[in-house]
């Protein structure tokens, strides 16, 4: 218990952050038009910020299943290789069905705080410091959801605009600090560039487009930065 404890404490602050951002994709969907209800649906059963507001506009755009479960494969494929790595600090005798419970709770800020610890990570431990987000992430995105009526008209439009202030506070750091990931930026944002303008490529489907445009930028990374054997 002390252990489940300490790790509710550690993750406390991630779920104060978490908690803004899911209220703006409550709003969101809530504002989309979409069912009352949903957003905490989706926010309780999956916790990937980027992937639920891209997921939830391609379902506004109308995408084909295979286009949505394509484009946040390519989006939460991350998530796969922090499991990865933070499975060699884990307790080694953790059973299977207890690891798949924790990573059910792997982000990219659960990771990075879970990756400074000290020590092996215990269960108890782990189910605390995955619980605490989870709560402010779902509760969040309910609150976000009911209140949004009760917003002045003009704070709702800019909750509107939530999905791409995310995005450029995720893009922009990265590329100031890495040319190589600022190139692969540019690389996708050019692609989906010409997809907007050239009328050749208005036949393709949103979902297509972002899928084309992410996969581009992935392409140029792997062949311009390749990974050196003696770095893997």
């Amino acid at each position: 218990m002390n252990e489940f404890i300490c790790g509710c404490k550690k993750s406390l602050p991630i779920a104060l952050g978490y908690f803004p951002v899911a209220f703006s994709f409550g709003v969101f969907v809530v504002s989309s038009g979409l069912p009352l209800g949903l957003a905490t649906f989706i926010s309780l059963t999956n916790l990937t910020s980027s992937g639920q507001f891209a997921g939830v506009s391609l379902m506004l755009s109308q995408a084909s299943y295979m286009e949505v479960a394509i484009t946040l494969l390519l989006i939460n494929a991350r998530y796969s290789l922090m499991s990865l790595s933070l499975s060699q600090k884990i307790d080694k005798t953790m059973s299977t069905v207890k690891r798949m419970i924790i990573s059910f709770g792997i982000t990219d800020e659960t990771f990075s705080l879970a990756s400074l610890q000290e020590g092996t990570l215990s269960f108890q431990f782990m189910l605390g410091f995955i619980l605490v987000p989870i709560v402010g992430w779902t509760l969040g995105a309910l609150c976000g959801e009911t209140l949004m009526n009760y917003l002045p008209v003009s704070l709702q439009n800019a909750m509107g605009i939530a999905l791409y202030g995310m995005f450029i506070a995720i893009i922009v750091p990265a590329s100031t600090n890495s040319r190589k990931i600022l190139e692969v930026v540019l690389v996708s944002a050019c692609v989906s560039v010409v997809f907007y303008y050239i009328p050749l490529f208005h036949v393709l489907s949103s979902g297509m487009k972002l899928i084309i445009s992410t996969l581009s930028g992935a392409i140029y990374g792997a062949i311009r930065y390749p990974v050196r054997k003696e770095h893997v």
